[in-house]
């Protein structure tokens, strides 16, 4: 019964499930852990708010009034881009 030749009978000396399933619940564990992993980067990046995703700088107040200005047609295209080149430094 607990003897160094083979074994037979319902545990095969593996738990049960034969040679070589070992690895495969292993590798298996290991895949399920990536997926839930994965899942939740997933479900935090999409419920964050969409200003805090890092995306881009903020744009300033004085840029953004400056652009109303020029769309309004308050002033030309050459003193848009003097000004907007001040603000950018």
């Amino acid at each position: 019964m607990w003897g160094y030749g083979p074994q037979t009978g319902m545990m095969s000396g593996w738990g049960g499930y034969g040679y070589g399933y070992g690895a495969f619940h292993m590798v298996f564990w290991v895949v399920l852990l990536i997926a839930v992993i994965v899942a939740i980067v997933w479900l935090v990046r999409t419920m964050a708010p969409a200003g805090t995703r890092g995306s881009a700088a903020p744009r300033s107040a004085g840029l953004s009034l400056l652009d109303e200005r020029y769309a309004r047609g308050e002033i030309n295209r050459d003193e848009y881009l003097q000004k907007r080149g001040d603000l950018l430094g």
